[in-house]
């Protein structure tokens, strides 16, 4: 098969041709119909996380069809459509008995501790745990999107965050994750700012509901202010859907007295945290890793229902041969909306 193959870290990767993929006994290997292009890609590209062994094949959101079936799984056949949580969980751990697959104990990674969706197929583990079915009428590049960003948006607002109606919620960061999770805040009935830098982001972000967009870079560093002044006291809920300790420490100085922080960007360098904030306001620090396979029927009602519109939030669709130029440029700054790669064409 056709892959793109990371060969050294930070290095634009290539396209080669690799052995096709075969499943493990409980898995299945799937046709690649569409796969993100992920800031996430980019830190494991960057050599930001542990595990990644070289060569590497990157890609972890994707949906597709089944290929082929290993002998132990019984929920799936060949010719499913199928999309995955970033997280895939082992089934057996204390935390996955307790229904929290996204923080399993022996998780692997399609794209981190494995070779992932940058490719035209790929071999997902654990299939009658991890996989989800993709609803008929659902587009492949809108089904590509729900494994991480919007998926990993919708529990950190709804689960993580506890967003209520009426209140004040500020996305810090509005890429494909953010301008996600600023849709779902406001589906909820929260009243959204929108920070970012640049201002085609944040034109996104107010046609997906933001009542209020701040343009970082002209605060002069005073971006906690400006949101506290235009929320009268600070959000509610604050959310760094970067990943920068510039945002991270935004988004905690933008919380009013016994708001909620809920930390979704990845943080490679990590942050410091003004703790005396923190203690004085009684703030929550919370983190959000993906959602749980099981956990996706009440987001796939909400996009079925046309309450949630993922699909508004694809802005380019590129071929496998574009993939490693797009992934490189991410160092220079996120694409506005997600960019989706079709390893088949189409």
């Amino acid at each position: 098969m056709r892959a793109v193959v990371v060969e050294e870290f930070g290095a634009v990767p290539g396209i080669r041709e690799v052995p096709d993929p075969v499943p493990s006994p409980a898995g299945v290997v799937v046709r690649v119909a569409a796969t993100g292009l992920c800031r996430s890609d980019w830190h494991g590209w960057m050599g930001h996380d542990d595990g990644i062994a070289l060569p590497h094949v990157p890609g972890h959101e994707l949906a597709g069809v089944v290929e082929e079936v290993g002998p132990e799984v019984v929920t799936w056949r060949v010719g499913d459509r199928v999309t995955v949580p970033f997280v895939c969980a082992c089934g057996r751990c204390a935390a996955c008995a307790a229904g929290d697959q996204q923080v399993c104990e022996r998780q692997e990674q399609p794209g981190f501790t494995g070779w992932g969706s940058f490719a035209e197929y790929v071999a997902l583990h654990r299939a009658d745990v991890n996989l989800v079915a993709v609803p008929e009428g659902m587009a492949d590049v809108t089904a590509a999107g729900l494994g991480c960003r919007f998926a990993t948006a919708h529990r950190a607002v709804v689960a993580q965050g506890r967003v209520r109606a009426g209140e004040w919620v500020a996305v810090h960061g509005c890429g494909g994750l953010g301008l996600s999770a600023v849709m779902i805040a406001s589906a909820c009935g929260a009243r959204v700012v929108a920070v970012d830098v640049a201002p085609r982001a944040l034109e996104l972000a107010r046609g997906f509901g933001a009542a209020v967009c701040v343009n970082a870079s002209a605060t002069g560093g005073g971006v906690a202010e400006a949101v506290r002044e235009v929320t009268g006291g600070g959000a509610h809920v604050s959310l760094d859907a970067f990943g920068s300790a510039a945002t991270c420490a935004a988004s905690v100085a933008s919380l009013r007295a016994r708001g909620r922080h809920v930390q979704v960007g990845l943080l490679p360098g990590g942050a410091a945290v003004a703790m005396d904030r923190v203690v004085a306001l009684e703030l929550e620090l919370l983190g959000s890793h993906g959602m749980a396979a099981h956990a996706y029927p009440e987001m796939m009602r909400q996009v079925e229902a046309g309450l949630l519109r993922p699909d508004l939030l694809v802005s380019s669709v590129i071929g496998l041969d574009e993939a490693p130029a797009a992934l490189a440029a991410m160092s220079g700054g996120a694409h506005a909306g997600i960019t989706v790669i079709t390893p088949h064409g189409g």
